[in-house]
């Protein structure tokens, strides 16, 4: 006859020590039941690490590097410390150590010392003062002659009497190249004159050699009637517009001849 064992069920003490023993065995120890294990040291600085490449990926271009190079065995070479990387994200993690920073240091200080700062201009800009123009100031022109050099000169008055307080006008001498209003000729300059609240005026006038010396040029302002002036002597000899030459002064006369006694 066939025999059938029967087995009794482990008793509730032992079936409990088996199930804690094998629950043990899935997590570390001294950790609570249903929570994840401590993450060491080592392993939360390959997390960071991991973290930052991938951020790194995503906002560096690699190709903007000039340290950055692909070799010819695919992997990737770092010039400014010679190091060999397996891939772009242990370069990355490379850039960002204290060796490769160190070097970037070096090499920055190395430069300064070989290429020393020059001093640079000035670039602040003057912003340009927004005065609504009351229009053109009244002026006068006169042509003179000089009896002694035969030299002409030109005398301007320029009235200003709505100029701002403590503003005196200003002039200088433009190009016919610089202006925009007329087509450029090589035969006329412009004299301008300028004061806030008027419009600047331009006067046009042959493009000679102007006479500098002493006497000769002068400018001068007159507050109380409120008249700016310009004199300017041409320098003689030269030539005006359109090839016409100017005045030369003229020789001396002869001696006067002696009646017989």
């Amino acid at each position: 006859p066939l025999m059938v064992a029967r087995c009794s069920p482990p008793s509730a003490p032992l079936w409990g020590v088996a199930r804690a023993t094998m629950s043990g065995m899935d997590r570390d120890w001294g950790v609570k039941s249903g929570g994840g294990g401590v993450a060491s040291d080592i392993q939360a600085k390959v997390d960071r690490r991991e973290r930052l490449r991938q951020l790194a990926l995503q906002t560096v271009d690699l190709m903007k590097d000039p340290y950055f190079m692909k070799n010819h065995l695919g992997s990737y070479e770092c010039k400014l410390c010679l190091t060999l990387h397996n891939n772009e994200g242990n370069y990355l993690a490379h850039t960002q150590g204290k060796r490769h920073q160190q070097n970037l240091a070096r090499r920055a200080a190395k430069e300064a010392l070989n290429n020393p700062t020059l001093p640079q201009a000035n670039s602040r800009t003057v912003k340009a003062r927004k005065t609504v123009k009351i229009g053109r100031p009244g002026y006068r022109v006169t042509k003179q002659l000089d009896p002694e050099t035969q030299q002409r000169s030109l005398l301007f008055e320029v009235d200003y009497p709505e100029i701002e307080e403590s503003l005196q006008p200003r002039h200088r001498f433009m190009s016919a190249f610089e202006q925009r209003v007329e087509p450029p000729d090589k035969e006329w300059q412009y004299l301008l004159v300028a004061a806030e609240p008027y419009e600047t005026v331009a006067f046009k006038i042959p493009n000679t050699e102007i006479d500098k010396a002493h006497g000769k040029f002068h400018s001068a302002w007159n507050d109380e009637t409120k008249t700016f002036t310009v004199q300017l002597y041409f320098k003689a000899g030269g030539e005006g517009p359109h090839g016409r030459p100017l005045m030369r002064p003229p020789p001396p006369p002869p001696p006067p001849l002696m009646a017989p006694s």
